[in-house]
């Protein structure tokens, strides 16, 4: 049974989203039980303290154990003072009032925190993807899971590269699966381009996320939601995974799609504080691909980034960022790379062609960053010394050829022809 209210004017009261949680996770009779809370990491868009407070007033101590494990996929670990700011406590109240909660990160290299639970075989993966990828797909995942009564997904609900729409059943595919799991989502996505699966529900990466959720033997359920600017909550949905992220996912749909009449020359995208470095704020161009011309330009302006990802940097930089038919066209140069790697890459740098040897991106992409001048051009992306950026000016200036998108990476842009 599903529990849940929105609108798409009024963000629910902290009261509502209260009383929403505490009918919808009632009648699973969690006291007594072991329970696992999947949270996102802090470069999500939600206010994850406000759900964080009332699981603990609904749960603990009547619960035998209330476990919060962050869903990082590859993202690097939250350090402790940084997840007591992400869910709203001081170190001395985790000591204290909060004593009875433990935080885990997931570890997606981490081999010994890995359970394998199915595999999907290859004819029902080629029949998942429409026929683009044919191999058997290994359903790796965080053993913690298999270890709980019961799974609690705090699940923001958004536009999302490579699964359409974010949360729902993502949270343990890829967000807490292992590596060869995680690559084959993201490289299903990048194959199909972000232009074609950002914002649509019905995408073959979710189909593959959720035959491989079959797997997962542990009742769980999903309080999905789809947030404002402000990050408030619009919509919140509690029951069985796939049914709430459904209903979040159609209001995410009118709330985080702004539609334009014409593409534009020049798109400067202004990314929020919480993106440090361009594994994550790529997000910009993945939001707003789709409203530049042909030809045109993306600027990702973020002085706070000085890294290329904290992770994957050395990876990402060796191969750079390129077109998806680079690397297709040249397969075997690139066949053993690691596809997590390469789907970055072709998503940051964009649709194109690469034909006779020679690459040619629809639009260019340039970073005003903290990133040197001569790691972008190693790394095949232009480079924008952001001090040269008036903020005010740019703004101001804005007209049918030039667009400033504040928090950059939050709301889809498409035309409103429909490309």
């Amino acid at each position: 049974m599903m529990v849940g209210k929105g609108s798409l004017k009024q963000p629910l009261t902290d009261a509502e989203v209260r009383q929403i949680c505490e009918e919808g996770i009632k009648p699973h009779g969690l006291a007594g039980k072991r329970v696992l809370v999947l949270i996102p990491d802090h470069t999500r868009h939600a206010r994850i303290d406000l759900f964080f407070h009332i699981l603990c007033e609904l749960l603990l101590g009547k619960a035998k154990a209330l476990d919060f494990l962050i869903a990082t996929g590859t993202h690097a670990d939250m350090e402790p003072e940084r997840i007591y700011k992400h869910v709203g406590i001081t170190a001395a109240e985790h000591g204290t009032r909060f004593n009875g909660v433990r935080f885990f990160n997931h570890a997606h290299k981490n081999l010994d925190a890995l359970a394998t639970i199915g595999t999907i075989r290859a004819k029902e993966i080629s029949q998942l993807t429409d026929g683009l990828f044919s191999e058997p797909l290994q359903v790796t995942i965080n053993k913690k899971v298999l270890k709980y009564d019961h799974v609690l997904i705090v699940s923001p609900v958004v536009t999302h590269e490579t699964m359409g729409f974010a949360g729902g059943n993502k949270y343990f595919f890829p967000d807490i699966a292992g590596l060869e799991v995680v690559e084959t989502f993201h490289w299903l996505g990048a194959i199909i381009t972000n232009p074609v699966v950002n914002g649509v529900k019905d995408t073959p990466t979710r189909r593959v996320i959720d035959r491989a959720c079959e797997f997962i033997t542990t009742p769980r359920t999903c309080l999905a939601f789809a947030v404002n600017e402000y990050d408030d909550p619009m919509c919140l949905f509690v029951g069985e995974p796939k049914e709430t992220w459904s209903h979040a996912a159609d209001y995410s749909a009118q709330l985080h799609i702004t539609y334009l009449e014409k593409p534009v020359k020049t798109v400067l995208a202004v990314t929020p504080p919480m993106y440090e470095e361009i594994w994550v704020g790529g997000k910009a161009m993945y939001k707003l691909e789709p409203v530049v011309a042909d030809g045109g330009e993306l600027i990702i302006y973020g002085p706070q980034i000085r890294e290329i990802s904290f992770v994957h940097g050395k990876e990402v930089e060796k191969i750079g960022y390129h077109v998806v038919e680079y690397f297709t066209k040249q397969w075997d140069k690139f066949k053993n790379e690691h596809k997590l790697i390469l789907a970055h890459s072709t998503n940051v740098r964009g649709i194109g062609k690469f034909e006779n040897g020679v690459e040619k991106p629809r639009i260019t992409v340039t970073l005003a960053t903290s990133v040197p001048e001569e790691t972008c051009k190693r790394i095949n992306l232009g480079y924008r010394d952001y001090h040269s950026i008036n903020m005010n000016e740019w703004r101001a200036k804005q007209n049918g050829d030039l667009l400033v998108v504040e928090n950059a990476g939050q709301n889809l842009y498409r035309l409103r022809n429909g490309s």
